[in-house]
């Protein structure tokens, strides 16, 4: 895919949304969510044999999602030219969470985006990551924002 595809699924206007559902949903839980959008894996990790699930949990280490203070951080990561959405959760939120429940929503924003609704299915999978954070971290009284908002994009 050409560096500048990711520009068609995610114009401007629906990162920054990205970014404010993000930043609104952070302060019902204190977990922190990270999106990163990658158009495909570079030739030499496909010469590998590297899946987007491998991927992921490199860019959630890469991205430091899991230096929260509570181990409750939660990474979104979209490899799209595989069409695959990996949600990885660090150990804290993961201990509460079943796989099916991140699952099921992977599959609610993978449904949106093959109906070419790629915000919407962003906005939904953020709303419910925030629900399920928001149940098993509710907000402390100092609830810092450890990571930033603004989804990554993995050029």
């Amino acid at each position: 895919m050409p560096p500048w595809a990711w520009r068609r699924a995610f114009p401007q206007a629906t990162v920054d949304a990205i970014e404010g559902a993000i930043r609104a949903g952070e302060t019902t839980h204190s977990g922190e969510i990270r999106f990163a959008i990658e158009n495909s894996l570079p030739g030499i990790l496909i010469l590998r044999g590297m899946s987007g699930r491998e991927r992921a949990i490199g860019m959630f280490s890469n991205l430091r999602v899991w230096d929260t203070e509570h181990n409750s951080g939660v990474l979104v990561y979209l490899l799209l030219a595989d069409h695959d959405i990996e949600i990885v959760a660090d150990r804290g939120i993961a201990a509460r969470v079943d796989p099916a429940s991140w699952e099921a929503i992977a599959q609610t924003m993978e449904t949106a985006f093959r109906q070419g609704e790629f915000e919407r299915g962003a906005l939904e999978g953020i709303r419910q990551i925030s629900a399920l954070l928001a149940a098993h971290f509710p907000p402390s009284g100092d609830n810092p924002d450890e990571l930033a908002n603004r989804p990554v994009i993995v050029s």
